[in-house]
């Protein structure tokens, strides 16, 4: 494997399926089956799952919602969204355990760095909910946040498009898909990525991010096997 220790990005609307909201139990365990074909082969899995399917705060927020209470909805469906993951990896046989930024210790432990590395040691998949645990911060920033924090090699942003284009694929037929491109290219070009707090973070920190299609069955798999599969963006 290319890369010992991972932090797989999700978003919340991957756990649709095709459905309009909530999460698709046959999506999460597909989602399983991938993620246990890597911890079979010794990778360390840390993941971070958004909250779109369920609720999103800065909707919330245009609809008259105070943003920051809004936010706080937000980093709860990333907790319902990390324990559907959790048990449907559990259903999978991967011993996994559930960190959140904020305290929900009936459910979840809270974040220690510390801990959550051990878990990862263990071949546990560490799963951190709750964003940053602080409104106005996405679930992009937590999760380079956290991949900075335990010292993976690579963040791999799993999404239903095969990698990074110059325009909208799912608009714009004759999109341009990029195979590599580096963090200025990317800036200068203008391209969404992830937002930008989350981008210069990954920038000044080194840390390498793939855009791939996490809908396609084995992807994951030759990611973290090398393969040239969706978009890198590195220096």
């Amino acid at each position: 494997m290319k890369y010992k220790r991972i932090l797989l990005k999700l978003s919340g609307e991957a756990l649709m399926g095709n459905r309009q909201y909530g999460i698709d139990p046959d999506r999460l365990a597909e989602y399983a089956n991938d993620i246990k074909t890597i911890t079979d082969k010794g990778v360390e899995v840390a993941i971070v799952i958004g909250g779109g399917n369920i609720f999103r705060g800065v909707a919330g927020a245009s609809n008259g919602m105070d943003r920051v209470q809004g936010d706080h909805m937000g980093m709860l469906a990333t907790v319902i969204n990390g324990l559907a993951l959790q048990s449907a990896l559990e259903d999978a046989d991967i011993p996994t355990r559930l960190q959140t930024a904020i305290k929900i210790n009936e459910v979840a432990e809270p974040f220690i760095r510390r801990k959550a590395m051990r878990h990862l040691e263990k071949g546990r998949v560490v799963i951190f909910g709750g964003g940053t645990g602080n409104p106005y911060f996405t679930t992009d920033s937590a999760a380079v946040l956290r991949a900075i924090e335990i010292e993976a090699d690579v963040i791999l942003k799993g999404t239903r498009v095969d990698g990074i284009y110059n325009a909208d694929p799912e608009k714009d037929k004759k999109a341009v898909k990029f195979n590599n491109i580096t963090f200025d290219d990317v800036l200068r070009k203008g391209l969404k990525v992830m937002d930008t707090t989350a981008f210069t973070l990954s920038q000044e920190n080194k840390l390498p991010i793939i855009v791939f299609d996490m809908n396609k069955k084995g992807n994951l798999l030759k990611v973290v096997s090398g393969e040239k599969v969706g978009t890198e963006v590195n220096l």
